[in-house]
């Protein structure tokens, strides 16, 4: 079992080693004066530093990530969790590098090759609310009771369910259970002992302080699912506080109840969140702001004259900003211009292959020819996306390549190989360039695309196709993208061949554009990992699973009915599909099983199912240390404000730089 070291144990070293220190042979006068001006010196130097630091720090965020619900176990929404994620704590959470380290669990492990795994509950842990008041402790049950609302139909629908009914003994049946009652008969049910949920699934609660989930199988890579969003703690009190799971989906941030580090004191809908730092917050020694302002912004512009003015420390860069400082020398910020760190999600285009009308009825003509392998692959070897990519770099556009599905850093081979390397080597690509896009070949796009011209054109479809892209329609910049993506589609395929058209959306794009199924295309939907192995990519694009994530909500693969025009990408899908189960069968040799995901990764890329479109980068300007963030490849923890290092007078080029390269000479 992995153990830590408990803080009693951990003072009892450091007093053993003073001790140790004090004994021997003594020290002269002079040794001990010197003593004293180093440690002189050494309090001076913290002194400057920690005036230098940020205790209450501003952060603008575009309008368009507002949050839409207060509910982590409901949430699949980045812009929810970016805030979620500092109100409530889960079993474990990542370091700066994305080692798993304690949190509400402080032991964890599995003595039989992750069949089952024991997390012990660390003691302290407090419930409190708004105002920092006491409610309940924080205990093993809680943890059961969340896992209840998640897999209970009516009170979750089937959000986060993939994850523990593909991993979690029983979840799956459970599931079924609950859908196969009443709504007042599954809003009845809990995880108390002796309930059904006890009965049936495997989570057992044998005290206050433990708790066991048995896998559906050898699961090695589970405990990196303790710090996933789906597996976050409910107390069964607040429940009842607030009048059940209505009451509950209800909440806001004056009603909810806390366990992480900030307190959300204020929040004023599209205009500000104020989070304040929890007194009763269990890791003592952790570094937390006393206050974070979230100011919501209609555009980076803003922030930049935020930042300008001191009222913000952090902002990302427009493309007209940056081109602004970095083609000025003299300009006040051009020595301060850094380039942040890839995000974790790996953005893909995706096809609707069951298009609608806004009639409701099916748009023949783009389904057909998105079910067209030779149309797909025109798109993936002829879309140059490297002016798109400007928009989010201009100075290295290529920084934003992405050649895969999964994103880089989520798992290792026992030799240090990325898994995204067997991908590439599957793939036949070679290493990146930073010169072209390494997928682009024209003499392939050109083939596919007469190709997909004829035997297109025999099924009936009309030339140039369609292709209906949506976004929000107060989003400026997401406007302006779309027009640049629109060129690069006339550009590399042809006016002739495709037309982009630009739509727009209100307010929901769930519910105005995709459950409907207005959209042909959906890109820039990136993947973030909720657990550390590449089953978690590639089972969201999986054929007949009802809680595939892109299956149910992007592609609309499972609606898809076979004719002669879809038996082929049906086919195709259906082979992906038991390519993933079968490398999910190989539990005992992990190089084995990255080999036979990675098979499953290139088969659906060689088969444009998707197309990879780009990772999130850029250049900001920052007070924060990027690098001092914790680095969660999977879960849901990047913007936790905990342990952040800050630089009142803004990081320049040249430090950040420096704290980079320190950074992964870590690694």
């Amino acid at each position: 079992m992995k153990k830590t070291i408990s803080k009693l144990l951990a003072l009892a070293l450091t007093a053993s080693l003073v001790l140790s220190g004090c004994g021997g042979s003594g020290s002269s006068s002079e040794t001990a004066d010197n003593q004293t001006d180093e440690n002189s010196a050494e309090t001076e130097s913290q002194a400057e530093e920690n005036e230098n630091e940020i205790k209450d720090l501003v952060i603008p965020r575009l309008a368009t990530r507002e949050m839409q619900t207060f509910d982590i176990l409901y949430s699949q929404n980045f812009f929810d969790l970016e805030n979620l994620t500092n109100m409530q704590d889960p079993l474990l959470e990542v370091d700066t590098h994305g080692k798993l380290v304690p949190c509400i669990a402080d032991e964890w492990g599995t003595e039989d090759d992750g069949l089952n795994w024991t997390f012990h509950i660390r003691e302290g842990v407090k419930w409190v609310d708004v105002n920092a008041n006491e409610k309940a402790d924080v205990t093993s049950y809680d943890f059961a009771t969340g896992m209840e609302w998640v897999l209970n139909y009516y009170k979750n629908d089937a959000a986060h369910t993939a994850q523990p009914i593909e991993l979690i003994a029983g979840a799956k049946e459970y599931y079924e259970y609950t859908k196969s009652l009443t709504k007042e008969e599954a809003y009845a049910l809990d995880a108390s002992e002796g309930s059904k949920f006890q009965e049936m699934v495997g989570i057992k609660t044998p005290d206050a302080n433990t708790i066991v989930y048995t896998c559906t199988g050898n699961k090695p890579y589970f405990d990196s699912l303790a710090t996933w969003a789906g597996m976050y703690p409910r107390s069964q009190a607040m429940i009842d506080e607030l009048g059940g799971p209505d009451g509950v989906k209800a909440m806001n941030n004056e009603t909810m109840w806390y366990n992480g580090c900030y307190l959300m004191t204020s929040y004023v809908q599209g205009n500000e969140k104020v989070f304040t730092k929890n007194p009763a917050y269990w890791d003592k020694d952790c570094k937390l702001f006393d206050t974070v302002t979230i100011k919501m912004i209609e555009s980076n512009d803003v922030g930049y004259q935020l930042y300008q003015t001191g009222e913000a420390d952090y902002i990302d860069l427009t493309e007209s900003n940056l081109a602004t400082i970095n083609g000025n020398e003299d300009n006040e910020f051009h020595d301060q211009l850094v380039s942040k760190p890839s995000d974790i999600y790996s953005y893909q285009i995706r096809f609707n292959y069951d298009k609608r009308k806004e009639d409701g009825t099916p748009d023949t003509n783009w389904n057909t020819a998105a079910a067209n392998e030779a149309f797909r692959l025109s798109w993936y070897y002829g879309l140059d996306l490297k002016d798109h990519y400007k928009r989010t770099d201009p100075i290295d556009p290529l920084n934003c390549e992405n050649e895969f599905y999964s994103m880089k850093g989520l798992c290792y081979t026992s030799d240090g190989t990325d898994y995204t390397e067997l991908v590439r080597d599957k793939l036949g690509l070679p290493d990146a360039n930073g010169e072209s896009i390494v997928r682009l070949d024209a003499d392939k796009a050109a083939q596919y695309k007469q190709q997909a011209i004829e035997e297109l054109t025999a099924a009936g479809v009309t030339f140039p196709v369609e292709v209906d892209y949506y976004v929000s329609a107060s989003n400026q910049v997401a406007l302006d993208s779309a027009n640049v993506l629109a060129q690069c589609f006339s550009n590399s395929l042809g006016d002739d061949y495709v037309k982009l058209n630009i739509k727009t959306y209100i307010q929901s794009s769930t519910n105005e554009v995709y459950t409907p199924k207005l959209h042909s295309i959906s890109a820039g939907a990136g993947w973030g990992a909720d657990y550390g192995d590449p089953q978690n990519y590639l089972i969201q694009e999986a054929y007949g699973y009802d809680n595939a994530y892109y299956s149910a909500k992007y592609t609309n693969i499972n609606s898809v009915e076979e004719n002669e025009n879809t038996k082929a990408l049906l086919d195709t899908y259906k082979e992906f599909t038991r390519l993933i189960e079968e490398a999910d069968a190989i539990v005992d040799d992990t190089d084995a099983r990255y080999e036979a995901f990675a098979e499953a990764e290139a088969y659906m890329i060689q088969h444009a199912l998707v197309v990879p479109q780009y990772y999130g980068t850029g250049w900001v300007l920052t007070k924060i240390n990027p690098y001092s963030k914790m680095y969660a490849v999977y879960g849901c923890q990047n913007d936790k404000m905990k342990n952040w290092e800050t630089n009142a007078d803004g990081y320049t080029t040249e430090e950040m730089e420096a704290i980079k390269a320190a950074y992964e000479a870590e690694m």
